[in-house]
């Protein structure tokens, strides 16, 4: 298991919580994006055309703070964009921690050696970092040679001076279980708490498309690694549900309330991944104002192949609550990698809904760094 005990009983408890109170929708990680602009340019992006009035704007510190104290969640996950580039982040990090909340600072960790001296080792902080795989896969993901090996040398760094360290992987087409595999002993032997694995998402501006998996492939690919792993004590930081679904053993909607955006524009509606729906000036507005019944694979094309976990992730630790003897069963044996999959959920809109203005609406995307591991 790659989350510590400690998290795992706080972040527990306020699900519990939540769930004696009966309350049906509640984030569990506030995905935080104080500004979008960024150090690299990587081919499955779909954020680094923005124009530079957009990409010179930042979050405050206020408005950090005002974000967790409207929504409540547990867990921050700061993304962007590049965080490290924001003048304010070390304020803005130790915040969180006053607040007691478990940071994951996304970072693609070219800045990290620089700015590691602005923060503090704490159990709320975990340094999250980008890495697409081995060598040959990172450094084509992120459009620059030479990038994978000055992060491990960063993660080697950051684990002798104390940080939690987890990694943060976005497989895309011409990866290879074998491949995935040897990424994985590599991460486990430098010694990294855990690591974040998922599927890319379909960004519409992403400058390539023929980078992202369909749902059968991943599925296919993840059964492939999971084959692989048994027996290696590899470490993820995400729920044994969720990667269970991921292999294709469980059939699940998006919970797309659990892990709300915050950015420059507002209130990221409906999901950290669908850009160009609107924005809502309030948590509360958000939560009022989605019609969350239209989204999700199934009822709207643009989620169609969508597996990512910050849609997947809160659905399948929600599922751990209402199943735990099923959950220690997947976390004990791991994923079944072979049998039947798991049926897909019904199609409930025609090929003419794709052309319907509010299914369709210009999306400019997101990062690959996405949400983390919860409980």
């Amino acid at each position: 298991m790659g989350v510590p005990l400690i998290q795992q009983y706080r972040v527990g408890k306020y699900i519990l919580g939540k769930k004696i109170r009966r309350e049906k929708k509640y984030p569990l990680v506030l995905m935080l994006e104080p500004l979008f602009q960024c150090n690299l340019a990587c081919a499955g992006c779909g954020k680094i055309d923005y124009p530079d009035e957009i990409l010179k704007k930042r979050l405050s510190y206020e408005d950090c703070m005002e974000a967790i104290d409207e929504c409540g969640a547990p867990v921050v996950s700061i993304a962007g964009g590049e965080p490290l580039i924001h003048k304010e982040m070390p304020e803005i990090v130790d915040g969180y921690i006053r607040k007691k909340k478990f940071v994951y600072l996304c970072t693609n960790a070219l800045l990290l050696d620089k700015r590691m001296d602005d923060y503090t080792p704490s159990p709320y902080l975990t340094f999250s970092i980008h890495l697409d795989g081995n060598r040959e896969h990172h450094d084509a993901s992120v459009c620059r040679e030479g990038v994978y090996d000055k992060v491990v040398e960063v993660v080697r760094k950051a684990l002798d001076r104390g940080f939690r360290v987890t990694v943060n992987c976005t497989l895309f087409q011409g990866e290879t279980a074998n491949d995935v595999a040897e990424f994985m002993d590599t991460m486990m032997a430098l010694g990294v708490e855990g690591a974040t694995i998922s599927p890319g998402y379909e960004y519409e501006r992403a400058p390539r498309q023929d980078v992202f998996l369909k749902r059968s492939e991943t599925k296919q690919l993840f059964r492939d690694i999971f084959k692989l792993g048994k027996g290696r004590k590899w470490r993820f930081n995400q729920s044994s549900l969720y990667l269970d679904f991921l292999a294709g053993n469980q059939t699940y909607e998006c919970t797309p309330w659990g892990n709300p955006t915050r950015n420059i524009f507002g209130w990221q509606k409906p999901c950290y991944l669908l850009v160009g729906e609107g924005y809502a000036s309030s948590f509360n507005q958000l939560m009022e104002e989605v019609d969350w019944e239209q989204w999700g694979t199934g009822r709207n094309p643009k989620c169609a192949n969508c597996m990512v976990h910050c849609g997947y992730e809160p659905t399948a630790v929600d599922d751990t609550f209402a199943s735990p003897l099923k959950a220690l069963k997947v976390f004990l044996k791991g994923p079944r990698t072979d049998g039947p999959m798991a049926p897909e959920l019904p199609v409930r809109y025609s090929d003419e809904d794709v052309a319907k203005p509010h299914l369709v609406s210009e999306n400019k995307g997101g990062s690959s760094c996405s949400s983390q591991k919860v409980a």
